[in-house]
């Protein structure tokens, strides 16, 4: 059930993205505004709400929190559809991210209170399959409703679908009773901890400060390319709507399956050996990934592009298992949401919030230099950001031995 909500929240988040062309010509948006749309007026409050939701979620029910949050990102994802203007859409964007908020952090918490240390990471990896399972489908719905209906039909559609299932999530889902003691240590767990303590405790670790960043460095241009792609495939390909999204969708299914399943598994695995492997998996992904990002951006033929595509779409999702199950092992297991929580508000803000708006921003102003070009030229500057992501990893790994809280 966490899955299939993870999946509804990457299906009402990207939508936006297979939904921008037509968006963009009916509302008259630019390629910043629709950069806004797309990354700081959802990540704004879904990065900083994350925080005291996360604390609210520790201190009283976790799946609690989750369902009311599904309830009412699902309601804002719908309002999406009424917008007439750029204001009226930020404003439910607004909305959806507050929604959000409280959605994956308490998540990650109740998989860590569920599963054991040696296997969380391949367990937060099928969890965070959500994202390319619900950014794929919500490629693929957006593009088809979009084409055979319009834009507004295919946000009424997701959201209201998420509202239905929220009654059934509360009846499956319980949370877990927090563990009295350490599997290393007889002195007993506290079973609250404040917000103040956890983030203090997370400020005076190296790790947490290199995982964070390199995350969120390999998330702006993550969530950037996820978002301008299928305009990308529009503007430089001829693609239609409902080819853009078959394309994309494929992609996303395939390669983002592969490498979120490909990323717990390995951790868990080179983990046991070496805690440091919890990081350097992740920053050879990045390092691997960009030129064959490269390598797919400037191609001309789309099926070659495809292929291309797969691999750094496979790469671009390893972080996902170690790193977060990395953030689970900083804290006691009374502050484990509101850990993820500070980790989401680095990663997100600066992530989700900048990589989106900056592709467009720059697209904007390589424009009279490059004409239609423009965007492809903004994604294949921003590659550079996998080069920082990956030496950011290097130093995590290191001090990962010794932040490491052991159960």
């Amino acid at each position: 059930m966490l899955l299939v909500v993870y999946i509804f929240n990457f299906v009402d988040r990207q939508i936006l993205s297979i939904l921008a062309a037509p968006i963009q010509a009916d509302l008259d948006l630019s390629d910043g505004e629709m950069g806004l749309l797309g990354g700081l007026s959802f990540a704004l409050l879904y990065s900083t709400m994350a925080v005291p939701l996360a604390a609210l979620a520790d201190r009283t029910s976790r799946s609690w929190v989750i369902a009311v949050s599904l309830a009412a990102w699902s309601g804002f994802t719908a309002l999406c559809g009424l917008a007439q203007n750029f204001w009226h859409i930020f404003l439910a964007r607004l909305g959806v991210g507050i929604g959000e908020a409280g959605g994956v952090a308490p998540s990650y918490a109740l998989i860590g209170d569920y599963f054991p240390s040696s296997q969380r990471a391949t367990a937060l990896s099928i969890y965070s399959l959500g994202i390319p399972i619900g950014s794929g489908l919500g490629v693929l719905m957006g593009g088809y409703i979009a084409a055979t209906v319009d834009w507004r039909a295919a946000f009424f559609a997701v959201g209201l679908a998420g509202v239905i299932i929220v009654p059934i999530f509360k009846l499956l889902v319980r949370d877990k009773a927090k563990p009295k003691v350490a599997a290393d240590n007889p002195a007993p767990l506290p079973e609250t901890q404040s917000l103040k303590e956890t983030a203090g405790i997370l400020a005076r670790k190296k790790s947490f400060w290199f995982l964070s960043f390199g995350a969120a460095m390999s998330s702006m241009l993550g969530y950037g390319i996820a978002f301008w792609l299928p305009s990308l495939l529009i503007r430089s390909f001829g693609f239609d709507l409902v080819q853009a999204s078959q394309f994309f969708g494929a992609v996303l299914l395939i390669g983002g399956v592969v490498g979120v399943m490909a990323g717990g598994l390995l951790a868990d695995r080179l983990g046991g050996r070496d805690r440091a492997y919890y990081a350097w998996l992740p920053g050879l992904a990045f390092f691997l990934g960009a030129p064959l990002f490269a390598a797919g951006i400037t191609s001309s033929d789309w099926k070659l592009a495809f292929i291309l595509f797969l691999l750094p779409q496979a790469l671009a999702y390893i972080w996902l298992g170690p790193v977060l199950s990395a953030v689970q092992h900083l804290v006691v297991p009374a502050a484990r949401s509101t850990a993820s929580a500070l980790f989401l508000l680095i990663n997100n803000l600066i992530g989700l919030g900048g990589g989106i708006y900056a592709l467009g921003a720059l697209s904007d102003f390589l424009t009279p230099i490059y004409a239609e070009e423009a965007l492809r030229y903004s994604m294949l500057y921003a590659l550079g950001l996998y080069g920082i992501a990956a030496l950011l990893m290097t130093f995590a790994g290191p001090a990962l031995r010794k932040d490491w809280v052991a159960e």
